[in-house]
C-alpha cells in the first residue's frame, strides 16, 4: 500500500491471495495502529487511505521508544538495587560474626524454629503472607501463639494477597487476628514469605513456591535493615483488611497497575497468576479488560498503550 497508495482492495486482496476475512482482520489492525483512516470500510470506497506514513511511522516507533525508556529506568533500578545488595554483601564478609549463614530444612524443623523466635520475641512481628495462614491443625496452634505475643504485647503486622478475600478460612483467620489486636492489610502481590522478629532476625522461604520446603536465616545488621524497610514500604500504601477495592483517577485498581507492571515485566499469565494468588482464567479476565479499555489487540500492544496513557511509570499521559 505504501509503495501503490491507490491500489484497490479488491486488487489487494487478489494480489494477496488472501481470503475476505484475513484482508478485513489485517485493515483493522493497520487502524488500530494508525497506519491508515478508519473509514475503509465505507461503501463508497474501493480503497483504503493511508495516513501520511511519515507521520504515522514514526508514531510507532515514538511508542515503541516509550516502552523501551520504561524498560531501561526499570534496568537503571536494578543496577542501582544490585549495587546495593553487593555492598551490603561486602560489609557482611567483612563483619562475618554478625551474618551467619543459617538453613533449616523441612516443615517441621521450620515450624519449631520459628516458634522458638516468636517465643523470644518481645515488641515486634511483621511478617509476608502470600499463601496465607497455615491449614488445620497448625491454625490451632498459630492462633495459640498469636495470642501468646499479643498477651506479652507484641505488634502483630501481617500483610495478606489481595485475593484472600476469596479463601473463607484464611480471610477469617486474618480477622480474627484484627479482632484479637493485631494488624492485617493486602496488597496485589507478595514476593516470597517472610517474617521478621524484633526488627532483628529474619527468616525467609527459600523457595517462594513451597514454603515448607525450607528457611533462610538472617541476622546481619545491613541485611536486616533493608528487609525491615522493605516491609514498611510494602505496609504503608496496603489496604486494611476488608475494606473495599479503591480505585483511582483512572479507574484501575491497586491489583490492575500490579497486572501491568508484571506484564511489562515479561511475565506468562501463569507467573502472574501464582504472584497474585488468583487462577489464570481470572488473571486472563484482568488482562482482557486493561485490553479492551487501552483498545489493544495484543499484549504487546497493552504495554504500548499503558505506557502512552501514563499507566505505566515512563508513560507519557
Amino acid at each position: 500500500m505504501i509503495k501503490y497508495p491507490h491500489v484497490g482492495i479488491a486488487e489487494l486482496g487478489l494480489w494477496l491471495t488472501w481470503s475476505e476475512g484475513r484482508l478485513t482482520r489485517s485493515l483493522d489492525e493497520l487502524v488500530q495502529l494508525n497506519l491508515i483512516k478508519a473509514d475503509w470500510q465505507d461503501q463508497d470506497r474501493d480503497e483504503a487511505v493511508l495516513i501520511d506514513p511519515g507521520v504515522a511511522l514514526h508514531g510507532l516507533l515514538e511508542a515503541q521508544e516509550a516502552v523501551l525508556a520504561y524498560h531501561q529506568q526499570d534496568v537503571a533500578r536494578s543496577r542501582s538495587l544490585v549495587s546495593s545488595m553487593l555492598a551490603e554483601y561486602e560489609q557482611a564478609q567483612v563483619d562475618q560474626g554478625e551474618f551467619p549463614d543459617q538453613r533449616v530444612l523441612g516443615a517441621e524443623a521450620v515450624q519449631c524454629f520459628a516458634d522458638s523466635l516468636a517465643d523470644n520475641c518481645t515488641s515486634e512481628m511483621m511478617s509476608f503472607s502470600p499463601d496465607g495462614p497455615a491449614p488445620q491443625p497448625q491454625e490451632e496452634a498459630d492462633r495459640a501463639e498469636d495470642l501468646r505475643l499479643l498477651g506479652r504485647g507484641v505488634r502483630i503486622r501481617r500483610l495478606y494477597l489481595e485475593s484472600i478475600a476469596n479463601d473463607s478460612a484464611a480471610f477469617g483467620y486474618a480477622r480474627w487476628l484484627v479482632e484479637q489486636g493485631g494488624e492485617a492489610r493486602t496488597v496485589p502481590s507478595l514476593p516470597v514469605r517472610m517474617s521478621l522478629y524484633d526488627r532483628k532476625v529474619a527468616i525467609v522461604a527459600i523457595d517462594p513456591h513451597n514454603s515448607d520446603e525450607g528457611i533462610v536465616v538472617l541476622r546481619g545488621t545491613g541485611v536486616l535493615t533493608a528487609l525491615c524497610a522493605f516491609f514498611d514500604h510494602a505496609w504503608e500504601p496496603a489496604t486494611d483488611l476488608g475494606v473495599p477495592v479503591n480505585r483511582d483517577v483512572d479507574g484501575l485498581t491497586a491489583q490492575d497497575h500490579e497486572v501491568l507492571r508484571l506484564l511489562a515485566d515479561g511475565h506468562t499469565d501463569a507467573v502472574v497468576a501464582r504472584k497474585l494468588g488468583v487462577s489464570v482464567r481470572t488473571t486472563r479476565r484482568v488482562i482482557a479488560d486493561l485490553a479492551e479499555r487501552l483498545g489493544a489487540r495484543s499484549r504487546f500492544q497493552v504495554g504500548v498503550r499503558a505506557v502512552e496513557v501514563g499507566w505505566l511509570s515512563g508513560g507519557r499521559g
